[in-house]
Protein backbone atom coordinates (compact mmCIF):
# COMPACT_ATOMS: atom_id res chain seq x y z
CA UNK A 1 0.00 0.00 0.00
CA UNK A 2 1.61 3.67 -1.14
CA UNK A 3 1.21 5.76 2.06
CA UNK A 4 0.66 9.56 1.83
CA UNK A 5 2.54 11.68 -0.23
CA UNK A 6 3.14 9.15 -3.21
CA UNK A 7 1.70 10.62 -6.77
CA UNK A 8 1.88 7.97 -9.37
CA UNK A 9 0.85 10.88 -12.19
CA UNK A 10 3.63 12.41 -11.31
CA UNK A 11 7.37 11.22 -13.33
CA UNK A 12 9.75 9.43 -11.03
CA UNK A 13 13.11 9.77 -11.13
CA UNK A 14 15.39 6.99 -11.87
CA UNK A 15 19.36 6.13 -11.84
CA UNK A 16 22.14 7.10 -9.39
CA UNK A 17 24.41 4.23 -7.90
CA UNK A 18 23.64 0.69 -7.51
CA UNK A 19 22.44 -0.33 -4.20
CA UNK A 20 23.73 -4.26 -3.24
CA UNK A 21 22.81 -5.40 -0.04
CA UNK A 22 25.24 -8.30 1.06
CA UNK A 23 23.16 -11.19 2.78
CA UNK A 24 20.45 -9.29 4.12
CA UNK A 25 18.47 -11.12 7.02
CA UNK A 26 15.67 -10.22 7.11
CA UNK A 27 12.96 -9.36 4.24
CA UNK A 28 11.34 -6.21 6.05
CA UNK A 29 14.93 -4.42 5.76
CA UNK A 30 15.10 -5.34 2.33
CA UNK A 31 11.31 -4.02 1.59
CA UNK A 32 12.26 -0.85 3.58
CA UNK A 33 15.17 -0.29 1.94
CA UNK A 34 13.59 -0.55 -1.82
CA UNK A 35 11.38 1.97 -0.31
CA UNK A 36 14.17 4.73 0.72
CA UNK A 37 15.12 4.50 -2.80
CA UNK A 38 12.32 4.67 -4.47
CA UNK A 39 11.89 7.90 -1.98
CA UNK A 40 15.25 9.30 -3.41
CA UNK A 41 15.48 8.09 -6.90
CA UNK A 42 17.20 5.10 -6.92
CA UNK A 43 16.34 2.66 -8.95
CA UNK A 44 18.82 -0.56 -9.34
CA UNK A 45 18.60 -3.20 -6.26
CA UNK A 46 20.95 -6.17 -6.19
CA UNK A 47 20.69 -8.42 -3.50
CA UNK A 48 23.79 -11.03 -2.54
CA UNK A 49 22.50 -14.54 -1.12
CA UNK A 50 19.87 -12.95 0.81
CA UNK A 51 19.29 -15.23 4.13
CA UNK A 52 15.57 -16.69 3.25
CA UNK A 53 15.14 -18.77 6.56
CA UNK A 54 11.90 -19.77 7.89
CA UNK A 55 8.75 -19.27 6.08
CA UNK A 56 10.72 -19.68 2.64
CA UNK A 57 11.10 -17.99 -0.25
CA UNK A 58 7.50 -17.21 -1.20
CA UNK A 59 6.62 -15.87 2.68
CA UNK A 60 10.45 -13.87 2.60
CA UNK A 61 9.34 -11.83 -0.78
CA UNK A 62 6.09 -11.06 0.19
CA UNK A 63 7.20 -10.14 3.75
CA UNK A 64 9.53 -7.60 1.50
CA UNK A 65 6.78 -6.42 -0.32
CA UNK A 66 4.85 -5.23 2.55
CA UNK A 67 7.64 -3.69 3.82
CA UNK A 68 8.00 -1.69 0.61
CA UNK A 69 5.38 0.42 0.45
CA UNK A 70 4.25 1.18 -2.77
CA UNK A 71 7.91 0.57 -3.79
CA UNK A 72 7.29 -3.04 -5.16
CA UNK A 73 8.43 -2.01 -8.40
CA UNK A 74 12.31 -1.69 -7.01
CA UNK A 75 11.82 -5.05 -5.89
CA UNK A 76 10.34 -7.05 -8.51
CA UNK A 77 13.22 -5.28 -10.71
CA UNK A 78 16.26 -6.69 -8.47
CA UNK A 79 18.44 -9.03 -8.93
CA UNK A 80 20.00 -12.34 -7.52
CA UNK A 81 23.25 -12.82 -7.13
CA UNK A 82 25.58 -15.50 -5.78
CA UNK A 83 28.72 -13.04 -4.30
CA UNK A 84 29.63 -9.99 -4.53
CA UNK A 85 32.13 -10.52 -6.82
CA UNK A 86 29.57 -11.59 -9.50
CA UNK A 87 27.22 -8.27 -8.04
CA UNK A 88 30.13 -5.46 -9.20
CA UNK A 89 31.39 -6.75 -12.42
CA UNK A 90 29.34 -4.23 -14.47
CA UNK A 91 30.58 -1.29 -12.58
CA UNK A 92 33.43 1.60 -12.59
CA UNK A 93 33.36 2.52 -9.33
CA UNK A 94 32.23 1.22 -5.65
CA UNK A 95 31.81 2.06 -2.07
CA UNK A 96 32.02 -0.13 0.56
CA UNK A 97 29.69 1.12 3.98
CA UNK A 98 31.46 0.39 7.80
CA UNK A 99 31.20 2.04 10.69
CA UNK A 100 34.46 0.35 11.71
CA UNK A 101 37.78 1.28 11.08
CA UNK A 102 39.22 -1.76 8.70
CA UNK A 103 42.93 -0.97 8.33
CA UNK A 104 43.16 -1.29 4.25
CA UNK A 105 43.82 2.10 3.78
CA UNK A 106 41.27 3.52 1.55
CA UNK A 107 39.74 7.21 1.23
CA UNK A 108 36.98 7.38 3.99
CA UNK A 109 34.38 9.49 3.27
CA UNK A 110 30.61 10.61 4.85
CA UNK A 111 27.81 10.24 1.99
CA UNK A 112 27.80 13.80 1.93
CA UNK A 113 31.27 14.08 0.55
CA UNK A 114 30.68 10.78 -1.47
CA UNK A 115 27.55 10.94 -3.42
CA UNK A 116 28.81 14.36 -4.91
CA UNK A 117 31.19 12.78 -6.27
CA UNK A 118 29.16 9.71 -7.79
CA UNK A 119 26.40 12.36 -9.19
CA UNK A 120 29.48 14.16 -10.98
CA UNK A 121 30.96 10.81 -12.15
CA UNK A 122 27.42 8.86 -13.52
CA UNK A 123 26.76 12.27 -15.29
CA UNK A 124 29.73 11.39 -16.99
CA UNK A 125 28.54 8.05 -18.08
CA UNK A 126 30.63 6.14 -15.35
CA UNK A 127 28.42 2.85 -12.56
CA UNK A 128 28.85 3.30 -9.50
CA UNK A 129 27.86 0.99 -6.56
CA UNK A 130 27.41 1.07 -2.90
CA UNK A 131 28.05 -2.36 -0.50
CA UNK A 132 25.83 -2.74 2.57
CA UNK A 133 26.58 -5.86 4.88
CA UNK A 134 24.39 -8.14 6.57
CA UNK A 135 22.53 -6.74 9.52
CA UNK A 136 24.32 -7.86 12.48
CA UNK A 137 28.09 -8.19 11.19
CA UNK A 138 28.70 -5.79 7.90
CA UNK A 139 30.83 -6.52 5.55
CA UNK A 140 33.67 -8.88 5.38
CA UNK A 141 37.20 -7.37 4.91
CA UNK A 142 37.55 -9.37 2.09
CA UNK A 143 34.23 -7.93 0.71
CA UNK A 144 35.59 -3.88 1.55
CA UNK A 145 38.63 -4.92 -0.38
CA UNK A 146 36.74 -5.34 -3.39
CA UNK A 147 35.65 -1.75 -3.03
CA UNK A 148 37.57 1.63 -4.11
CA UNK A 149 36.61 3.75 -1.06
CA UNK A 150 34.52 3.71 2.30
CA UNK A 151 31.55 5.38 3.58
CA UNK A 152 31.05 5.77 6.52
CA UNK A 153 28.60 8.13 8.73
CA UNK A 154 28.88 10.74 10.75
CA UNK A 155 26.89 8.70 13.81
CA UNK A 156 27.49 8.94 17.39
CA UNK A 157 30.45 6.56 18.48
CA UNK A 158 29.32 4.92 21.46
CA UNK A 159 26.67 3.68 18.85
CA UNK A 160 27.44 3.64 15.33
CA UNK A 161 25.39 0.76 14.19
CA UNK A 162 22.57 1.69 11.69
CA UNK A 163 19.64 -0.18 10.69
CA UNK A 164 20.24 -1.58 6.99
CA UNK A 165 17.33 0.34 5.47
CA UNK A 166 18.22 3.21 7.60
CA UNK A 167 21.64 3.75 6.11
CA UNK A 168 20.50 3.27 2.31
CA UNK A 169 18.06 6.17 3.40
CA UNK A 170 20.59 8.37 4.33
CA UNK A 171 22.61 7.56 1.42
CA UNK A 172 19.85 8.25 -1.16
CA UNK A 173 19.17 11.55 1.03
CA UNK A 174 22.42 12.60 0.14
CA UNK A 175 21.94 10.87 -3.58
CA UNK A 176 19.01 13.30 -4.22
CA UNK A 177 20.78 16.46 -2.83
CA UNK A 178 23.59 16.18 -4.85
CA UNK A 179 22.16 15.01 -7.84
CA UNK A 180 19.44 17.67 -7.91
CA UNK A 181 18.62 21.12 -6.83
CA UNK A 182 17.58 19.56 -3.26
CA UNK A 183 14.33 21.81 -3.41
CA UNK A 184 11.02 20.45 -1.24
CA UNK A 185 8.63 19.20 -3.59
CA UNK A 186 6.42 21.92 -3.08
CA UNK A 187 6.50 25.18 -1.85
CA UNK A 188 3.54 28.10 0.61
CA UNK A 189 1.90 29.47 -1.42
CA UNK A 190 1.21 32.95 -1.15
CA UNK A 191 -2.09 33.62 1.14
CA UNK A 192 -1.67 36.96 0.91
CA UNK A 193 0.22 40.07 -0.56
CA UNK A 194 2.22 42.00 1.65
CA UNK A 195 0.40 45.10 3.50
CA UNK A 196 1.01 48.62 2.15
CA UNK A 197 2.84 50.62 4.57
CA UNK A 198 0.22 52.77 4.62
CA UNK A 199 -2.44 50.61 6.39
CA UNK A 200 -0.10 49.50 8.45
CA UNK A 201 0.68 53.07 9.34
CA UNK A 202 -3.12 53.19 10.15
CA UNK A 203 -3.33 49.93 11.96
CA UNK A 204 -0.30 51.40 14.30
CA UNK A 205 -2.01 55.05 14.78
CA UNK A 206 -5.40 53.23 15.96
CA UNK A 207 -3.53 50.26 18.31
CA UNK A 208 -1.40 52.94 20.00
CA UNK A 209 -4.69 55.51 20.50
CA UNK A 210 -6.31 52.39 22.14
CA UNK A 211 -3.22 51.67 24.12
CA UNK A 212 -3.29 55.12 25.53
CA UNK A 213 -6.77 55.53 25.90
CA UNK A 214 -5.71 52.17 28.17
CA UNK A 215 -3.01 53.59 29.79
CA UNK A 216 -0.28 51.41 28.28
CA UNK A 217 2.30 54.09 27.94
CA UNK A 218 3.32 54.73 31.16
CA UNK A 219 5.95 56.16 32.20
CA UNK A 220 4.78 58.72 29.94
CA UNK A 221 8.54 59.44 29.31
CA UNK A 222 8.65 56.00 27.48
CA UNK A 223 6.19 56.39 25.19
CA UNK A 224 8.66 56.85 22.38
CA UNK A 225 10.90 53.91 23.23
CA UNK A 226 7.35 51.68 23.94
CA UNK A 227 5.97 52.92 20.41
CA UNK A 228 9.09 51.59 18.74
CA UNK A 229 9.80 48.42 20.48
CA UNK A 230 5.62 47.82 19.78
CA UNK A 231 5.93 48.69 16.08
CA UNK A 232 9.40 46.71 15.47
CA UNK A 233 7.87 43.54 16.87
CA UNK A 234 4.86 44.12 14.18
CA UNK A 235 7.26 44.96 10.96
CA UNK A 236 9.61 41.54 11.99
CA UNK A 237 6.14 39.80 10.82
CA UNK A 238 6.42 41.03 7.76
CA UNK A 239 2.01 41.35 7.88
CA UNK A 240 0.21 40.40 4.64
CA UNK A 241 -2.83 42.49 4.05
CA UNK A 242 -4.69 39.35 5.34
CA UNK A 243 -2.44 39.52 8.60
CA UNK A 244 -3.47 43.14 9.01
CA UNK A 245 -7.11 43.04 8.69
CA UNK A 246 -7.10 39.93 11.33
CA UNK A 247 -5.13 41.88 13.29
CA UNK A 248 -7.23 44.91 13.72
CA UNK A 249 -10.49 43.33 13.58
CA UNK A 250 -9.22 41.60 16.73
CA UNK A 251 -8.40 45.16 18.27
CA UNK A 252 -11.68 46.13 17.41
CA UNK A 253 -13.59 43.67 19.12
CA UNK A 254 -11.85 43.71 22.17
CA UNK A 255 -12.28 47.46 22.32
CA UNK A 256 -15.96 47.11 21.50
CA UNK A 257 -16.65 44.11 23.18
CA UNK A 258 -19.04 41.68 21.90
CA UNK A 259 -20.83 41.85 18.57
CA UNK A 260 -24.84 42.24 18.80
CA UNK A 261 -26.30 38.43 18.81
CA UNK A 262 -27.66 38.55 15.18
CA UNK A 263 -25.86 41.42 13.88
CA UNK A 264 -24.45 40.69 10.20
CA UNK A 265 -20.67 42.36 9.83
CA UNK A 266 -20.31 44.55 7.21
CA UNK A 267 -16.86 42.28 6.37
CA UNK A 268 -16.19 38.71 7.04
CA UNK A 269 -15.28 38.53 10.64
CA UNK A 270 -15.60 42.00 11.54
CA UNK A 271 -12.28 43.21 10.46
CA UNK A 272 -11.42 46.44 8.90
CA UNK A 273 -9.99 46.63 5.30
CA UNK A 274 -6.65 47.87 5.50
CA UNK A 275 -6.56 51.44 4.66
CA UNK A 276 -9.23 52.31 7.34
CA UNK A 277 -8.38 55.40 9.58
CA UNK A 278 -11.16 55.27 12.14
CA UNK A 279 -11.94 52.17 14.65
CA UNK A 280 -15.25 50.89 13.70
CA UNK A 281 -18.38 52.53 15.47
CA UNK A 282 -19.64 50.28 18.47
CA UNK A 283 -22.10 47.79 18.07
CA UNK A 284 -25.64 48.77 18.57
CA UNK A 285 -28.51 46.78 19.34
Amino acid sequence: MAGAGTDRTRPSRRGGPVIILVRPQLAVNVGMSARAMANFGLSELRLVSPRIRGKGPQAWWKDAEAAAAGAAAVLTSASVHQNVEDSVLDLNFLWATTARQRGQHKPAVAPAEAMPQSAAKIALGERHGVLFGPERTGLANDEIALADAIMSFPVNPAYGSLNLAQAVLLVGYEWMRAASDARPPFSMLPRSPPAPRKAILSFFGYLEAELERAGFFRPASKLPVMRRNLRNIFHRMQLTEQDLRTLRGMVVRLVNGPRAAGRAPAQAGGELPPGADRPVPADSA
